[in-house]
C-alpha cells in the first residue's frame, strides 16, 4: 500500500482512529481484489473514517478504480454491518440510476476478494483531478455544467444532498465537474410523488451550487459569498441549528480521545483524507 509521507506527518500530539471509530475495525483494504472478475492491487488509501474505506486499486493494464468499503465492525458491541450494507447498496444504486449523465463516474462492476461478491463494497472508475478548491477560478463553462447536472439528476428524481461539501465535487484534469460519493443521495420512487419535500431537497441543491459558484466566480452569477449569506433557506437554517453544535461536539469528543488537536478539525488527524490533503495543494498552489 502507498501512503504519502505527508499523510503521516510528525502529529506527536494526535493519535490514530480507534477501531470502533474506523469502518473495517482493526481491517485495513485488502491488499489485492477482484473488480468484475479482473485482480487489482491497492495503490493508495485515500481515507478510512467511520462510514468508510477508501482507497484507489490498479489493474494489471494500469486502469485506475476506487473502490469504497463501507461499516463493517461493530461500535462498542452494536453491530453495524448492516448499516454498511445498506448504504452500500444506497450508493450503488444511485450510480446505476444515474448511469450515463456527464459527470458521473460509471460503476466498475461487483467486488471480491475470495467468495461472493462484497455487499459493503462499492466498485467505480477513477476520475483524474483534484477536488474543487475554495475560491478556484474555474473555467467559465465549469459552474454551467455543474448546474446542468444537478438539472438532470433532478430530472431523474435524484437528490445529491451533500454536495455544502467542496471536496465532493472533482474537477477533473480537462476541467469539467464530476460528482463523488453517494452515500446519502436519495433517488425518490416512481410511487411516491416528488412533492414538497423532494423540493426542499432539489433546492439545497441549487443553493450550495450557487454557495460554490458565488466563491469562485462572483463575475459570472453576479452574487458574492456575503450576499449569499443573506439568501440561507430557511430549512438550512433550522438544520444548521442541530448539526453545528452536534459537530462541534463530535470534535471536542475527538480532541478529548486524543485523535485530533486543535479544534478538532479533521485535517489534524494523523491521516487527513485524501481529498483533504488535495484540497490544501491546490489552495497552497493557487496562493
Amino acid at each position: 500500500m502507498t501512503v504519502p509521507t505527508h499523510a503521516l506527518s510528525s502529529k506527536s500530539k494526535v493519535k490514530p482512529r480507534p477501531r470502533w471509530l474506523k469502518a473495517l475495525g482493526l481491517e485495513s483494504p485488502p491488499e489485492s481484489l477482484q473488480i468484475a472478475g479482473v485482480p487489482h492491487r491497492l495503490r493508495e488509501l485515500f481515507k478510512h473514517d467511520s462510514w468508510a474505506a477508501t482507497a484507489l486499486y490498479e489493474n494489471p493494464e494500469g486502469v485506475l478504480r476506487v473502490v469504497k468499503l463501507h461499516r463493517q465492525a461493530p461500535v462498542l458491541g452494536l453491530p453495524l454491518a448492516w448499516l454498511g450494507r445498506r448504504t452500500a447498496n444506497n450508493e450503488r444504486t444511485l450510480l446505476e440510476h444515474l448511469a450515463g449523465l456527464q459527470g458521473i463516474p460509471a460503476l466498475a462492476g461487483p467486488v471480491r476478494v475470495a467468495g461472493p461478491a462484497l455487499r459493503n463494497a462499492v466498485a467505480r472508475e477513477y476520475v483524474a483531478g483534484h477536488p474543487l478548491g475554495n475560491r478556484e477560478a474555474v473555467s467559465d463553462t465549469f459552474f454551467h455544467d455543474l448546474n446542468h447536472l444537478l438539472e438532470e439528476m433532478h430530472k431523474r428524481r435524484t437528490v445529491y444532498v451533500d454536495l455544502h461539501k467542496r471536496e465532493n465535487i472533482i474537477v477533473s484534469e480537462r476541467g469539467a465537474p464530476c460528482l463523488i460519493d453517494f452515500q446519502i443521495s436519495l433517488t425518490w420512487p416512481r410511487w411516491l410523488p416528488s412533492g414538497p419535500l423532494f423540493r426542499i431537497f432539489a433546492r439545497s441543491d441549487q443553493y450550495h451550487l450557487m454557495k460554490h459558484w458565488a466563491r469562485c466566480r462572483p463575475d459570472q452569477c453576479g452574487i458574492d459569498s456575503i450576499e449569499m449569506q443573506k439568501r440561507i433557506p430557511w430549512w438550512i437554517r433550522a438544520h444548521r441549528l442541530v448539526a453545528r453544535p452536534f459537530r462541534e461536539l463530535r470534535r471536542r469528543l475527538l480532541v478529548r480521545l486524543g485523535i485530533r488537536s486543535g479544534k478538532g478539525r479533521v485535517e489534524t488527524e494523523v491521516f487527513a483524507e485524501h481529498a483533504l490533503r488535495d484540497i490544501k495543494h491546490v489552495e497552497e498552489r493557487a496562493a
